[in-house]
């Protein structure tokens, strides 16, 4: 904790630096000294309480009574003049909507059993050979070239296109599946975000609820096998879910869903090459993928930090945090606590227990957890394959200093 006038200074120049290109390049030395002098740090440039050690990340994520995810997105547009505001008002409309991501019990409850039925362990399973059918067709385009780039042509293309055939339309559709993520991802995580962000998130927000809503009629007249139709479709019990519930989920996949997987498979490789003896580990016995994967996700948390309202005021390490303030769980922080991973700056595929928060904890833990690993299994085992060869372009990685909560790359040339 703070301790004198010393660590005082050194707190107010890591707080000059949270919202600078250079801390999403390398963030972890400051999460490190973070975590040590103010593991409870009210950032002003931020807006919100910083947590970054494990235990009080894994508590609030327990703790949804405390530390709630109800219209925690909504809150984005708060600070700008009534006059801006009702340019947001569609914006403001759909986060303030419950959906899977932003909602508590008993809504929740009852939204995650219904759209569960789509990721279930059997659905995924059934899944893996369309994605090693996607994932050789990716390898194909690239393997004559003797390079890639692997964000472009392989991480991204594969979960747009697994979600385009998830949806049922044109695996072209991808595409335009990644824009409307790249604009919903930009306002997220950091305090007061232009307007004119604001306004792109709104303007990809009315295309894809027009696109879903357009699926979702289509499959209510002639229903088929695919997640919609999953979706809109009634339990045995009566239940189903109302077309702005299918909706929210469908912003919820079209983002979360494709960033995560982009960033596992992105940074899991270029963390991989970067570390030549766990690469060729790996490549000399494929059985060690799955432990590969848990690492790459504690290592380079795809995810980088989430918000959480405070409900009510509340004391931690010796903070009071009061109702209506945000609460950021620093994911990549907390899965480099020293407390509970011994070496944690160490890259050991091999590390067990592993047992890191990467997909969260408790009933928000991710839910496309499972179709995220099946694909980077899959990916793996077919670079390990086909690829034995790869190396990178360049040591030096391109983090996307545009999204605040993601870590991910914007590129990685390899050659093979």
């Amino acid at each position: 904790m703070l301790d004198g006038t010393h660590d005082a200074t050194e707190i107010e120049a890591i707080e000059g630096t949270l919202r600078t290109d250079a801390f999403v390049h390398d963030p972890y030395a400051t999460l490190d000294r973070l975590r040590e002098l103010d593991p409870v740090h009210w950032s002003e440039s931020i807006g919100g309480w910083l947590l970054t050690r494990y235990d009080d990340v894994l508590a609030t994520f327990k703790n949804t009574a405390d530390f709630s995810n109800e219209g925690r997105l909504g809150r984005a547009s708060e600070y700008l003049p009534a006059e801006a505001r009702g340019r947001l008002a569609a914006f403001e409309a759909h986060y303030r909507t419950k959906g899977l991501l932003h909602s508590d019990p008993p809504d929740h409850t009852r939204l995650r059993r219904l759209v569960l039925r789509a990721f279930s362990p059997r659905v995924i399973e059934s899944m893996r050979p369309r994605i090693q059918r996607i994932v050789d067709d990716l390898l194909d385009k690239v393997q004559a070239d003797g390079r890639m780039e692997v964000i472009d042509e392989l991480a991204s293309a594969l979960p747009v296109t697994v979600l385009a055939e998830l949806l049922g339309v044109p695996a072209s559709h991808g595409q335009q599946f990644r824009a409307w993520a790249d604009d919903l991802l930009a306002f997220q995580g950091v305090n007061r975000p232009d307007e004119t962000v604001l306004l792109a998130a709104q303007q990809a927000l009315l295309a894809v609820r027009a696109y879903l809503t357009g699926l979702i009629e289509d499959r209510r007249r002639a229903p088929g096998e695919d997640l919609i139709s999953m979706l809109t479709a009634t339990t045995d019990d009566g239940e189903s879910l109302t077309d702005d519930e299918i909706i929210n989920t469908g912003v919820t996949l079209l983002t979360a869903g494709h960033e995560t997987t982009t960033s596992l498979i992105g940074n899991g490789l270029f963390t991989l090459l970067s570390h030549p003896d766990q690469w060729h580990a790996v490549r000399a016995d494929p059985a060690l993928i799955k432990p590969f994967l848990e690492e790459a996700l504690r290592y380079e948390s795809p995810v980088s930090r989430q918000p959480r309202i405070v409900t009510r005021d509340i004391e931690l390490r010796g903070r009071t945090l009061r109702a209506g303030q945000l609460a950021f769980q620093m994911l990549g922080a907390a899965n480099r606590d020293p407390s509970r991973f011994s070496e944690p700056a160490t890259f050991d595929i091999t590390r067990s227990p592993n047992r890191h928060i990467a997909f969260g904890q408790g009933i928000h833990f991710c839910i496309g957890a499972p179709l995220s690993r099946t694909e980077g299994e899959v990916v793996f085992a077919a670079i390990i394959e086909r690829l034995p060869r790869i190396r990178l372009v360049s040591a030096e990685p391109t983090w996307d200093v545009r999204k605040a909560n993601s870590r991910v790359l914007c590129s990685l040339p390899v050659t093979f």
